[in-house]
């Protein structure tokens, strides 16, 4: 049984790994392409707005959505040996803020848009002076990724916070015994979590709050339920 218990949890592990790589990759993707957009368009103020779509197509295409993924991935793992995270899983936010603030994201990429511009030079599908226009204000786009980042583990931050407070209220519904206070903060946190990066702990209080909310809404939202069913609830799987 306790070697099932320690497969179980590092199945448990490894899931939990996977699920914040995943996020992470998809937020950062999310805003160096928001950050790309807003430098190209900067940069390249004569073009229309189909122009400017072709070039970003163009760069990603051209090995920078791959570099990104890869690096992003590179990253997480060099930033957690550094910051010494044993169970291979981001605790809170500053963890990952300090693994993409130190993994040389911003030098990455900046050496992939100038690759990309190459590569896309090379295929005739971008001309040769706007392959040199862009990496002579290539600073714009690397400024413009850098503010998406900071903005972005802002939202984090503010995002855990208001969960933390979600979550709080609901249980304080709950002490009340009040069923339609405890719906009103259960589906703000159910749309919260969406856009928060997984965290354990997050999970875990989530978990045990949607437990306990689908066992008392399927009760008829009566709260007489025994100690039992009240244990069950509270059961993480």
């Amino acid at each position: 049984m306790e070697n099932l218990s320690l497969e179980n949890n590092i199945t448990k592990d490894i899931g939990l790994q996977n699920k914040q790589k995943s996020f992470i990759e998809t937020t950062i993707g999310k805003t160096i392409n928001a950050g790309l957009d807003i430098g190209l368009r900067y940069l390249l103020p004569d073009f229309i707005e189909n122009q400017v779509i072709d070039v970003k197509n163009t760069l990603l295409e051209s090995g920078l959505k791959e570099g990104v993924k890869k690096a992003v991935d590179s990253a997480i793992d060099l930033g957690k040996s550094a910051l010494g995270i044993v169970t291979g899983n981001f605790e809170n936010v500053l963890q990952v803020q300090n693994v993409i603030k130190n993994g040389g994201i911003l030098d990455t990429v900046s050496d992939l848009i100038n690759s990309a511009i190459n590569k896309g030079i090379e295929n005739n599908r971008l001309s040769q002076n706007t392959g040199n226009i862009i990496k002579q204000g290539k600073n714009a786009i690397i400024n413009s990724i850098s503010k998406n980042i900071e903005n972005e583990f802002e939202s984090q931050l503010d995002s855990v916070e208001k969960l933390s407070k979600y979550t709080n209220n609901w249980k304080e519904y709950f002490n009340n015994k009040d069923f339609s206070g405890m719906e009103k903060e259960y589906k703000k946190i159910k749309e919260k979590i969406k856009e928060t990066i997984p965290l354990e702990n997050t999970i875990k209080e989530a978990r045990k709050i949607e437990n306990l909310h689908t066992l008392i809404k399927n009760n008829g939202g009566n709260f007489d339920i025994t100690d039992e069913e009240f244990e069950l609830a509270n059961i993480i799987k």
